[in-house]
């Protein structure tokens, strides 16, 4: 019998979601190559041609070799930066990491035939908020009155029309103390008295409260949407209770769904993580979307189902393409 092509899984070794699918793809039978780039070139070595009909040649990891023309599909999920032997110079590492990333990352992302989930630089163009913002807003989910700016006095209007806001950091970047310990920027409320010079010193996103009853996860998995409805949350960011938290599966409201459908054909997804605020009224209030979100926290019910789906656009990436 013919051997099944493989999938690529592209993501660091500590990653309980891809774990969760990679399992999956196993029990069907399917043989799975797991990368991290960050371990090119120590473990990993590529040897790629072209011809007339694209890209071809060779992936090796430590455990694993793929024909670069036969992967059947890749699940693009958490991998660590492109990176440098050690020993090197700062700017001799620099230009080697500069090289692995446009090189590696640029054969990665042409492989002939292969359905991407998601393709690299459809999540890069998805992750910036104002676009996301843009998009929502053109597709007819309900954003809350957002500003975007580093204008203390703009912002200061905004919270007497608008307020209560909070503020929302556009981009979850590394941050440590002093002790090199990693730092979370929560969503958190701001008091007028509270802005002060420090909004000039770069952009801010700041939008209007929602008053809540409930959070809802959204994860969308091409046609298929798993809503879960987070409740017990005591404070605004859920992401810092989970102990706290009950969840139930709930419907998508058919304007949420088509909303939702257009999003991710606008940004060319086939996955996406997107987080509401769930009101009194009903009113599902859109705050984003993460292309490449998370979900092995849920419980067992609720992950297998999303697992399932994510398994069947990995094993089957001519059904259901968006």
């Amino acid at each position: 019998m013919t051997r099944p092509s493989p999938v690529l899984v592209v993501t660091q070794l500590d990653d309980a979601t891809a774990d969760l699918v990679i399992e999956e793809l196993g029990r069907r039978g399917l043989p799975v190559v797991r990368l991290d780039p960050a371990d090119f070139p120590a473990t990993v070595t590529v040897k790629a041609h072209l011809d007339g009909f694209g890209i071809a040649g060779e992936l090796r990891t430590a455990t694993r070799v793929a024909a670069l023309d036969s992967v059947r599909s890749v699940y693009w999920r958490r991998p660590r930066p492109y990176a440098a032997p050690d020993g090197l110079s700062e700017q001799d590492a620099n230009w080697c990491a500069d090289q692995a990333r446009y090189g590696l990352g640029g054969i990665l992302a042409s492989l002939p035939g292969a359905h991407y989930v998601n393709h690299p630089w459809r999540n890069r163009a998805a992750e910036y908020k104002p676009a996301q913002l843009a998009a929502a807003a053109k597709h007819e989910l309900h954003v809350p009155p957002t500003l975007l700016t580093n204008d203390v006095a703009q912002a200061r209007r905004f919270a007497a029309e608008h307020g209560p806001m909070v503020y929302k950091p556009l981009y979850n970047s590394d941050f440590l103390d002093p002790q090199g310990h990693g730092l979370t920027v929560w969503v958190e409320q701001v008091n007028p008295e509270e802005l002060d010079a420090g909004v000039g010193q770069t952009m801010h996103l700041f939008q209007q409260r929602v008053d809540k009853i409930a959070d809802i996860r959204l994860t969308a998995v091409g046609s298929q949407l798993f809503a879960v409805r987070i409740d017990g949350s005591p404070g605004l960011d859920w992401r810092r209770h989970y102990d706290d938290l009950t969840y139930t599966l709930v419907d998508t409201p058919p304007d949420v769904a088509k909303g939702v459908h257009a999003y991710l054909a606008a940004f060319g997804l086939t996955y996406g993580a997107f987080d509401f605020g769930l009101d009194a009224a009903g009113v599902w209030h859109w705050y984003e979307c993460n292309p490449n979100g998370q979900f092995a926290w849920f419980p067992e019910y609720i992950t297998s189902q999303i697992t399932s789906a994510l398994a069947d656009q990995l094993q089957h990436p001519d059904r259901d393409r968006q």
